[in-house]
């Protein structure tokens, strides 16, 4: 009798295993069953925002799922990410970070709330693009060097917008404002399109954004454009001349995209996210649409993103202790 107890226990035991193991690969399988959010850090209309909404819209199609734009500003992209560091961990809210609020808001502020490399999770990466310095097209400066005359004559007299404290458009002048040996004003906003509109209504003098923001409007002729900060010049704006030609050698500074989670998210939504992203970075159509908007996709696995915010967090750390800047 014991035996026989003894093996129906084992029995039943073997069973409720292979139960909850094909329980598990059937949710698994499932995910996603309802919407995902995707946390984009800044205002609607902005670079980030741009390519959050196109590449999002191939993985859906792609895929049959839902993916959710959820625009959260501020702070220099602080308060979005931080939102989804505090999600529940179950796969189904994402931020797009980049790399002001990944690899330069850590040494930047003195009180983050969130640690980038402990309490994110990364899923991919998505693109990069360079900056571009412009000015309103009604504006007397038709170059860079123009830019730099007026700044030394009247130091401090000229305003730049960037789309928020410490991020790249805001380190990336404070690095050229040394390089040239002048001084700006420094006006922060929310997201990059409020300053945008600023500067073509004439309240701001200049802006270094990422070219995805400010394409449209250098190819509709109100905005001009005086150097990118690539090391090459744009393939979208041939004409316009890299920082390095401009006299500024070596100048460079480039922002990327990448998609995260909570850390504690579930490793296989990680590789079910991690492919479909990949899958749909692959595409012609995706990659028309970056390019159009001055970006160059990047793909490949988590481990490549992690090891991409750790190094430019390092890079970055250094330019924001050698420029002076801190926030609290």
């Amino acid at each position: 009798m014991r035996t026989s107890s003894h093996n129906s226990l084992s029995r039943r035991a073997a069973l409720g295993a292979a139960l909850a193991l094909t329980c598990g690969m059937a949710l698994a399988q499932a995910y996603p069953s309802r919407p995902i959010r995707l946390v984009v850090p800044f205002p609607p209309g902005g670079g980030t925002d741009i390519i959050a909404r196109e590449v999002a819209n191939k993985v859906a199609t792609t895929e049959g799922w839902t993916i959710v734009i959820d625009n959260k500003p501020g702070s220099g992209g602080n308060i979005g990410v931080d939102s989804a560091v505090k999600a529940n961990p179950d796969g189904y809210t994402l931020v797009l970070g980049q790399t002001s609020n990944l690899a330069i808001n850590p040494s930047l502020y003195a009180k983050l709330p969130y640690d980038p490399i402990k309490d994110l999770a990364p899923v991919g990466l998505v693109a990069s693009a360079p900056l571009v310095l412009v000015v309103s097209s009604a504006s007397p400066y038709k170059k860079l060097a123009d830019v730099v005359a007026a700044a030394k004559a009247k130091p401090t007299a000229l305003n730049y917008a960037s789309s928020g404290n410490g991020t790249v458009a805001h380190l990336a002048t404070e690095q050229f404002q040394k390089a040239a040996g002048v001084q700006f004003t420094h006006v922060p906003y929310k997201g990059a399109s409020q300053g945008l509109t600023d500067l073509v209504g004439g309240q701001i003098q200049m802006y270094i954004s990422s070219v995805p923001t400010l394409i449209a409007q250098i190819k509709s002729g109100q905005l001009r454009a005086l150097a990118v900060t690539s090391l090459q010049r744009n393939r979208d704006l041939p004409d316009v001349p890299t920082m390095a030609e401009s006299g500024y050698k070596d100048f460079e500074a480039v922002t990327w995209f990448g998609v995260a989670g909570p850390a504690a998210m579930p490793k296989d939504a990680i590789a079910k996210l991690n492919t479909a992203f990949n899958k749909a970075l692959a595409t012609g159509d995706v990659q028309k649409k970056l390019a159009a908007q001055g970006a160059e996709v990047m793909t490949g696995p988590p481990e490549k993103f992690a090891s991409l915010i750790r190094t430019d967090g390092v890079r970055w750390g250094a330019i924001v202790k050698a420029s002076g800047v801190r926030l609290d």
